[in-house]
């Protein structure tokens, strides 16, 4: 246990500074009226309005968000009623002909006597009534269902009000009209909010605001959980008998543990932005174990009773939901989705939700490439002649009823038809390409290069069907998906009763050791500070640059990747001290290994790929970055003979990574026709890793092809971002690679996760204390693209991935 250390382990806060709102002022703005204008000052809770502002923007502007409430609730409405209908107000006797009832009235003559219309199998109002009274269970649940419809309805007034004062603050503070909101990236409305907060302070703590300090309230409690989930702390891993080790993590799962830990009665939060006062000593933290204890198991307890209503909830809603797209499209059921688990696991530190599903959107293709290369053959000899048959009945089915449509009216032959379609795409699933290579490490490292994690032991061993498994709880089907939502009302309950109680111990001292308080912000996760010295892992390029003990380094390279990422989306951000040293050390490395490593002209010219794992689509100056490292004789040997791969050049993935890295910063100023062209990129990219004065803009007019001058005519903003993600594409990949060489050469040093628990006995953390954050002009760069939901359909995201296709054979012959 903790206790070895805990006695003397006690929260940290900084002193001189008041509380950024006074428990109890939950108002969300306050308006200080002066002479010329109503400027937005002391702004109470900066967490929901800044959080409001980013989902305005993300969700289009007023008239979308008001929109989507009210359809909320109407389809809240549709669903109740027209399931209490169809329970209580049809005949189903008379509607599959087993009765001769003819409720419309009407004498039917000798050739319509085997016809039934609607109407004959509808009740009359004063009988549909009669039945809904006569059954106290419907009432029952009606009134539960208008209680809570009203609750909604509460909700929804004070959201559209809400959502007004957020529209005259766009309007008025930021000068952002709503038919140009379309045209600004978050970046810059971002950018308008450090500059607002100078002139008319939001923050009263704070005389100016970064832009990590804006991420960390928007993204506090989202932090948290992060952490959590990558100190394996959170308990999302059943073991299920015959069936092994299962992740197991829902939107009902997800939803207790916020409504636990975070801003439910009996939280471990005073308010949405300070931990309360109790929770920061470790005198106390048995009792406080125990009193957390309580609450988890009330909670299961709570759940285990609404069990029976949120499950025929779920089943109604899943039914009216999906069931015509499964007839419509029964494929549907075998898209792969990222789960909720492989997007807590995914995410960096201080990820926004349009940043995450973007890796999330260019990621989609290489991964279900890489599942789909996995068939066995016996099932694909079986899905084959299964395939056969099914298609030859449904085929004279087919016929029969282009003949003659009365096919139709005999008994079950639609219902023949769909299962028959069902089946055949089901099979069909099976059958592989004929035209695909099996390049398992290639199309591995493809994925990498946008997920930005993977498990130390997938590298090498991406033809495993172990490795294959364990890919398949991040990226599940839509139909294992639907499954876990549908049984998480049963789960859920017990999975806060047993395992989530047992952890309460670990909760209350991960909370307690991982929780700093910075000024104007209020407390946040240690985690999220990014800090090399206190989260920094020695084994990804932290040597002699952090104090951390093992408990105290965030696992996978968090910390380091999640730096990386934040600075490179973030560039006018400047890091601290111990971050901004990791940052040179990693620069001086990159330069280092690209002497080594290929030449990137090379490199950016004709690369051999297998075509069988590309997409034929052509690809722009950012995929040309990328793809000359995915297509590095490295990794295209996976496709090679053994035999043959002893031709194969030495040169690691990781110098020729680091060979195009070192390329950005080595352009020269560009001339003087260019330089109000190239003006934009500039501005929008130099930050503090490749920028030596140089722009990555003029390296893009290299690079890219006559095919790709239409990109020109974008906006250079956007294609900003687009050489941001490619560029930490190619940090995650380069890393990963040393990580890889530092593990090899050193096997002892690793270690795998540990559990919380576990290590603490053995660990001495050092005293968490606030470190404030330098503040830096604001950024003006482009994301590009607009946000989805963390639940959205795989469709919305193949959608959002066709814009960046994984780069082939046809779309790299640029330089």
């Amino acid at each position: 246990m903790m206790a070895g250390f805990e006695t003397h382990q006690e929260y940290q806060r900084i002193e001189d500074y008041d509380e950024d709102t006074p428990p109890g002022e939950e108002d969300l703005l306050i308006h200080v009226p002066e002479s010329r204008g109503d400027p937005w000052h002391h702004i109470k809770n900066l967490d929901n309005f800044f959080t409001r502002i980013y989902h305005f923007h993300q969700k289009n502007g007023f008239a979308c968000m008001v929109l989507s409430e009210i359809f909320e609730l109407v389809q809240f409405l549709f669903v109740v009623t027209f399931t209490t209908f169809l329970f209580n107000c049809v005949e189903y006797d008379v509607l599959f002909a087993n009765r001769a009832v003819n409720h419309t009235g009407q004498t039917p003559g000798p050739l319509d006597r085997n016809k039934v219309t609607i109407p004959d199998a509808i009740l009359p109002g004063e009988q549909c009534i009669e039945r809904i009274q006569g059954n106290s269970w419907i009432i029952f649940l009606l009134i539960m269902a208008a209680i809570f419809w009203v609750y909604r309805l509460v909700k929804v007034i004070w959201n559209v009000l809400s959502y007004w004062e957020i529209r005259q603050f766009y309007i008025k503070a930021l000068k952002i009209q709503m038919d140009e909101l379309c045209n600004f990236t978050w970046q810059e409305v971002q950018g308008r909010l450090i500059l607002l907060q100078r002139e008319h302070p939001m923050c009263v703590q704070k005389r100016e605001l970064s832009e990590l300090d804006i991420y960390h309230r928007i993204l506090r409690f989202k932090n948290y959980t992060v952490a959590m989930i990558n100190k394996s702390l959170l308990p999302v891993k059943l073991h299920v008998p015959f069936m092994g080790e299962m992740i197991f993590v829902t939107q009902g799962l997800k939803y207790n543990f916020e409504l636990i830990l975070f801003w439910g009665p009996l939280s471990l939060f005073q308010n949405k932005w300070s931990l309360h006062p109790k929770y920061k000593r470790a005198a106390n933290r048995q009792d406080l174990a125990r009193q957390l204890s309580r609450v988890i198991l009330l909670t299961g307890l709570v759940n285990l009773l609404l069990c029976p209503f949120v499950l025929v909830w779920q089943v109604l809603y899943a039914f009216f939901s999906y069931a015509e797209v499964i007839k419509r499209e029964p494929g549907s059921l075998g898209a792969r989705r990222w789960s909720l688990y492989g997007r807590l696991y995914l995410r960096h530190f201080n990820e926004l939700d349009h940043e995450l599903q973007g890796r999330m959107g260019r990621s989609y293709k290489p991964a279900a490439k890489y599942m789909n290369a996995f068939v066995s053959p016996l099932l694909a000899v079986l899905a084959k002649n299964v395939a056969f048959f099914s298609g030859s009945v449904l085929a004279v089915l087919i016929a029969l009823t282009v003949y003659d449509e009365d096919v139709l009216t005999v008994q079950h032959i639609l219902t023949a038809i769909t299962i028959l379609g069902v089946v055949i795409t089901i099979t069909r699933s099976f059958i592989p390409d004929d035209h695909m290579v099996w390049c398992p490490e290639q199309l591995m490292q493809c994925v990498l290069a946008h997920i930005h994690y993977m498990p130390d032991h997938w590298k090498g061993h991406a033809n495993k069907s172990e490795t294959r498994d364990e890919m398949a709880q991040l990226f599940q089907y839509k139909a294992v998906f639907i499954l876990e939502e549908l049984l998480s009302p049963i789960i859920t309950p017990f999975i806060l009763i047993f395992p989530l109680r047992s952890k309460s111990l670990e909760i209350i001292d991960f909370f307690r050791n991982f929780t700093v308080d910075v000024a104007g912000v209020g407390d946040i996760c240690s985690f999220a500070q990014m800090d090399i010295r206190r989260h920094g892992n020695p084994q990804w390029m932290s040597e002699g640059q952090t104090e951390a003990s093992v408990y105290q380094q965030a696992e996978n390279g968090k910390t380091e990747l999640s730096l990386m990422h934040f600075t490179i989306k973030n560039p006018r951000w400047q890091p601290p001290q111990e971050s901004s040293v990791f940052i040179s050390h990693l620069k001086e490395k990159v330069q280092q290994d690209a002497q080594t490593g290929p030449s990137p002209h090379l490199l950016l010219s004709e690369a051999p790929l297998c075509t069988s794992l590309l997409s034929n689509q052509s690809a722009t100056g950012p995929d040309n970055l990328l793809a000359s490292v995915l297509a590095h004789p490295v990794l295209t040997a996976s496709c090679v003979p053994a035999r043959n791969r002893r031709f194969i050049p030495q040169n690691s993935a990781a110098s020729a990574a680091a060979s195009v890295l070192a390329s950005l910063s080595s352009s020269q100023q560009p001339p003087a026709g260019h330089r109000s062209r190239s003006h934009a990129l500039r501005q929008t990219h130099d930050g503090p890793m490749y920028s030596s004065g140089h722009t990555l803009g003029d390296r893009s007019l290299a690079i890219m092809s006559a095919r790709d001058s239409m990109i020109l005519s974008q906006s250079y903003s956007a294609l900003a971002s687009e050489f941001a993600s490619a560029e930490m594409s190619l940090h995650a990949i380069y890393m990963h690679e040393v990580h890889q060489q530092k593990t090899q050469h050193a096997p002892g040093q690793l270690h795998t996760s540990v559990p919380m628990r576990d290590m603490s006995a053995n660990s001495d953390p050092q005293i968490l204390s606030t470190q404030t954050d330098s503040l830096v002009p604001p950024a003006s760069g482009r994301l590009g693209g607009w946000a989805e939901e963390e639940e959205a359909d795989e469709e919305e995201i193949n959608n959002s991935s066709s814009s960046s296709p994984v780069p082939d054979q046809t779309s790299r012959g640029s330089s």
